[in-house]
């Protein structure tokens, strides 16, 4: 995140951040290249990864509704390192009991990283960052999931 205090300190990154935004809309996002680019290497991943097929619309089930989200990712000097757009499904028109019995969200706790990282301190580890482009779920769903 891009705070006013980091913008105050590089103005090299307010400049670049002005002229190209974070849009909230996929209108807004189609005028500018970068975010077109963003959209298509997504729906590259999620066709790659067989994580959704085309099927016609069917009459009596529940569609989530769908959206684009927009971010840059930046470098550790401020600049932007790349634009990143995801697409996401608006989970809160789900009925549970009917679409889900059950959410999961793979997400790492604080104390799990600092715990990994006293380890690498103590014991001399050696330790790289890295940034996951795409993730996907890699089990099967009981349910059948409809998104537009």
């Amino acid at each position: 995140m891009v705070t006013r205090h980091k913008l105050k300190q590089n103005p090299n990154l307010a400049l670049q951040t002005s002229l190209v935004t974070e849009p909230k809309t996929l209108k807004s996002a189609l005028r500018h290249p970068q975010w077109v680019a963003a959209m298509k290497d997504e729906l590259h991943a999620l066709h790659q990864n067989n994580t959704c097929s085309l099927v016609p619309r069917p009459i009596n089930a529940n569609i989530i509704a769908s959206k684009w989200v927009y971010r840059f990712k930046y470098t550790e000097k401020g600049t932007i390192e790349r634009f990143k757009a995801r697409l996401v499904a608006k989970g809160f028109t789900q009925i549970p009991g009917i679409d889900f019995e059950e959410t999961f969200s793979p997400v790492v706790k604080h104390t799990t990283i600092r715990l990994v990282l006293s380890l690498a301190v103590n014991l001399n580890w050696t330790t790289r960052q890295l940034d996951v482009r795409n993730a996907f779920f890699h089990g099967h769903l009981k349910e059948i999931v409809y998104m537009e």
